[in-house]
């Protein structure tokens, strides 16, 4: 999250100048970098002298130049040597002729990456003083932003406090940039409430809060947790989140959003989030489709959570292989044991059994223990295949590991039963009866009468039946 803002935080004071490449040499003029205030008369409009008025007029006219594409192609020798010649005259110049030429001095040496000489520049600028209104908070914030820059924070909030006590119009713009500041120092209270500021400045101006905005005052609040709470804190969140998710809609947002309704319980919010992130294909990790596959699960809709299971197999993304360095395509869901029961279930739930059997089988043939295999068994039980259901019980019971084992011979016993092998049913029905759970042992033995009652009337229909077909010859 750091990087992110600080990420934001650099894009963001960027746009406040105009670059472009230079290659330039300039000399250093020293200054105490403190910002005057006496002595110094303000005016709106000022007149600078004829000659310099001629020479800035040139200046301008230098750096307007474009080449053959209509690209910025300002004549930088031109500027210079006309620049160079002001300064050198400086004895003979008014305080506002001055206070240009420092403008100007300044916008040449941050073109130039020369950040130290252009605050240096602008510091002389504010120190003239018949400097004009226009021209002081003009320095005053991007002197502001030149120590945000090189992270002295402190000096650039004081530098944006002034600015804001001296300008006629505090715009939402201005609070965004001395709340990311704020944040800087670790103040994210203050940096909160400038963001929210902003925030409001903006909806008031009619136009859409930025979405580092947002993104900053999240951070805060995330900050404050220990202070406000921690369920406040992701009440506050999630309110952000929504409103990242509609007007700024990133994959990240959606996550994060969801993450904080799962802290809070609401599973179904989670889930409608988790969807919506996965119509807009933004999900692409493996954790994230099984996510919002257990969810619908939770929310009993299986049908959908083995669908969104079924499109993470089939969703294909690159990686790169750690031991070779090659990069590989693989599926988003691996087909390991584990994820396979999860899709088998939600087939099984949905009612698809014979979308879930195959499944079951690959995963029971993948796994070190029979618990799959008795689950297959089952499953084969359900659908009337008991001679298959048989078959998988046993494979289960041979590989081990396998829990309730005294249930697990209770259905292999009721499989035999089906099968009219009631010797082995009963055989399987007494292993389950030494269960120490009364409800079990009670099955099992109640099985056991069953079962000898019903191998008594198999028999006598046999007997009969070869009766009848001794004397019917």
């Amino acid at each position: 999250m750091k990087k992110d803002l600080q990420k934001y935080f650099i894009a963001f004071i960027s746009i406040f100048f105009i670059t472009f490449t230079l290659n330039i040499e300039a000399q250093n003029q020293s200054s105490d970098r403190e910002v005057k205030k006496t002595n110094i008369k303000y005016k709106k409009a000022r007149a600078l002298q004829a000659g310099t008025a001629k020479k800035m007029a040139k200046v301008y006219e230098a750096l307007e130049v474009v080449d053959d594409k209509g690209e910025p192609d300002p004549d930088m020798e031109t500027v210079l040597s006309i620049l160079t010649e002001l300064r050198r005259d400086m004895a003979n110049l008014k305080s506002y002729d001055r206070s240009v030429m420092w403008n100007a001095w300044a916008f040449v040496y941050f073109s130039d990456g020369k950040y130290d000489q252009a605050m240096d520049a602008y510091y002389n600028l504010i120190n003239e003083p018949e400097v004009t209104i226009g021209l002081r908070v003009g320095a005053l914030l991007s002197l502001a932003q030149l120590h945000l820059v090189q992270e002295n924070y402190k000096e650039g909030i004081e530098l944006i406090l002034q600015w804001m006590n001296e300008v006629e119009k505090v715009t939402a713009q201005s609070y965004s940039l001395l709340g990311q500041a704020y944040y800087q120092t670790g103040d994210f209270r203050k940096s909160l409430s400038s963001m929210e500021t902003a925030v409001t400045m903006a909806e008031e101006e009619g136009y859409k809060p930025r979405e580092n905005w947002y993104v900053i005052m999240a951070a805060c609040i995330g900050e404050l947790k220990k202070e406000i709470g921690e369920k406040e804190s992701l009440l506050r969140q999630i309110d952000i989140y929504e409103i990242l998710v509609n007007l700024y809609p990133k994959k990240q947002y959606f996550i994060q959003l969801g993450g904080s309704y799962g802290q809070l319980g609401r599973e179904k919010d989670y889930m409608i989030t988790l969807k919506a992130a996965h119509q807009k294909d933004f999900l692409n990790k493996e954790s994230e489709y099984l996510a919002l596959t257990q969810l619908l699960l939770l929310n009993q809709n299986p049908y959908w959570a083995a669908q969104v299971f079924v499109s993470g197999q089939k969703k294909m993304i690159t990686i790169v292989d750690e031991k070779t360095e090659e990069e590989k395509i693989v599926p988003v869901i691996k087909d390991t044991e584990k994820n396979l029961k999860l899709l088998a279930d939600a087939w099984r739930m949905a009612q698809e059994i014979d979308k879930a059997i195959p499944v079951l089988e690959k995963a029971a043939n993948m796994s070190k223990d029979g618990e799959s295999f008795v689950l297959l068994g089952n499953l084969y039980l359900s659908e009337d295949k008991v001679e298959k259901a048989v078959e998988a019980i046993n494979k289960g019971l041979e590989k081990g590991k396998v829990k309730k084992l005294s249930q697990v011979y209770l259905t292999l016993g009721q499989a035999y039963f089906e099968l009219q092998k009631f010797e082995e049913a009963k055989k399987n029905f007494r292993i389950a009866a030494r269960d120490k759970d009364k409800k079990i042992k009670q099955q099992a033995n109640n099985w056991i009468k069953y079962t000898e009652n019903e191998e008594i009337r198999v028999a006598n229909l046999a007997l009969r039946r070869d009766y009848i077909q001794q004397n019917s010859t």
